[in-house]
């Protein structure tokens, strides 16, 4: 492949891992490219799976040809960790190129693979006849053996591979720790705002989202989905071939439609014999070292996006009422607990709560799951003044919103308006990441201390003023939220 070559590292982009998911290869399992005669051009990146463009992500493709992935090398010789990255984008969203590696890579002498995968309704579709639900997850897998097989030609080390993501990557990497397909593909992981145990309330991401005790769905809850939307939808017609062949020949544009039906991925299936939220809690993964945590103020960014930037605010009455929806019997403990003159506007006060009891609440639970049989590090992002990577509504604060810490690893659409003090954070932080990725162990000389999960329940803040431990289960009231239930 012929990529491109900068004074520090080398880049190559559009490398396909997998054959391209079209045809009667849709809804199916990744295989194999056909290899080429020659030399490819790697200097543009492939093109992104199928998605619409969201506000939070504009960017738009009907193209199923996309299981690319890019690699981003320092020039320096030797042999290196590999950190394979899986972007966020809510399962709908997203893509690998867009996350420019190159400040980590070169600073800490690491190998970044960034890459596509299936989303929506062309990742995580279950119908009956497919062995569906979890494409996109066989897809990052395959991104894996290929890095296997592959990533000693670009300088790393196969045997020293960190999967790291962040929101629904970092959701994907808790699958991975219990797919038996995922054993001994990578060596660590860090999984940024992803919460593979989260229990979401009603209201939890958008105006009238129904509450999920689990983010995972069964292959029968997956199927009973399919069969009820695509019914509905009248897609499939007696006489006219199987349904999956009369699926399979729908046009793109067609299914996105119903593309944000499909974000969450299914199990009891060959990808994914078990739910990861039973098979976490119960102790049942992957032994490999984790770094976990999450943003301070997470649910700020859906409340400012789909209730403030919607048109609909949580007014004073409107408070009163999702706290019922969302917590039942517990709602008036709640409102004493987070009374309405204690934040600026009821959007602040229903993020706070709904950041605490399904946010932080749901990284204790994973970190309490975990650090009893692996080492486990755990952090707590807290810039408030952390640079908004999309608009938010006039007057709504973001604070240190989901997604904030993304401008201090990656050059995302180009380089963040950092402070001097924030892009201190953001070396610490590449440091404490990579450090990670060669041992399992973030610290180093010039750090200061992380201490593991255990024995102390430890929680790193990462703030540009301060670095040391989070005071976690009392400023997210988990004492008050574990009373409740």
């Amino acid at each position: 492949m012929r990529g491109l070559s900068f004074d520090e590292h080398l880049l190559f982009q559009g490398i396909p891992y997998a054959a391209p998911p079209v045809g009667e290869l849709r809804w199916s399992l990744p295989r194999p490219v056909e290899p080429w005669a020659g030399v490819r051009d790697a200097t543009e990146p492939g093109s992104p799976c199928p998605q619409l463009p969201q506000s939070f992500a504009d960017v738009g493709s009907v193209d199923e040809d996309c299981l690319f992935l890019n690699v981003t090398a320092p020039r320096t010789g030797g042999r290196k960790p590999v950190m394979v990255w899986l972007h966020g984008g809510g399962g709908t969203n997203g893509e690998g190129s867009v996350f420019d590696a190159r400040r980590l890579s070169v600073a800490e002498d690491v190998v970044v693979v960034t890459a596509n995968y299936r989303l929506g309704i062309f990742g995580n579709f279950g119908y009956p006849g497919l062995p569906g639900g979890a494409f996109g997850l066989a897809d990052q897998q395959e991104v894996l053996r290929w890095v296997q097989r592959n990533i000693g030609a670009f300088g790393g080390d196969p045997d020293n591979v960190t999967l790291f993501g962040e929101s629904y990557g970092g959701l994907s990497i808790g699958a991975h720790l219990v797919a038996p397909g995922s054993a001994g593909l990578f060596h660590r992981a860090i999984v940024q705002s992803g919460f593979p145990l989260m229990r979401a309330p009603a209201n939890t991401y958008v105006p009238g989202s129904p509450e999920m005790p689990s983010l995972w769905l069964s292959a029968a809850e997956l199927e009973g989905l399919a069969e009820h939307v695509i019914g509905e939808a009248g897609w499939v017609r007696p006489g006219r071939g199987s349904a999956i062949d009369q699926l399979r020949a729908l046009p793109v544009e067609q299914l996105l439609q119903l593309s944000p039906v499909f974000t969450r991925t299914g199990f009891g299936n060959e990808v994914l014999p078990e739910s990861p939220a039973r098979a976490l809690a119960e102790g049942r993964f992957h032994r490999v070292p984790v770094l976990a945590g999450n943003t301070r103020d997470e649910a700020r960014l859906f409340v400012a996006m789909f209730f403030d930037g919607t048109g609909q605010p949580v007014t004073p009455d409107g408070y009163g009422k999702l706290l019922a929806e969302g917590f039942d019997a517990a709602a008036d403990d709640i409102a004493r607990e987070y009374p309405l003159e204690a934040y600026a506007t009821p959007s602040l006060a229903w993020s706070t709560v709904i950041n605490d009891a399904a946010w932080a609440r749901s990284l204790w639970d994973l970190a309490q799951a975990l650090h009893e049989h692996t080492p486990t590090y755990v952090y707590e992002f807290a810039d408030r003044d952390a640079p908004p990577v999309v608009p938010f509504p006039e007057g709504f604060p973001p604070g240190a919103y989901h997604a904030a810490e993304l401008p201090y690893q990656f050059d995302v659409g180009g380089i963040a308006p950092l402070s001097a003090q924030q892009w201190r954070l953001a070396a610490t932080m590449h440091r404490y990441w990579a450090n990670f990725a060669r041992s399992g162990d973030p610290n180093g000389p010039g750090l200061v201390t992380w201490p593991r999960f255990t024995p102390d329940q430890h929680v790193q803040s990462l703030h540009p003023e301060r670095i040391g431990p989070a005071d976690f289960a009392a400023d997210h009231r988990l004492d008050f939220w574990t009373r409740l239930t």
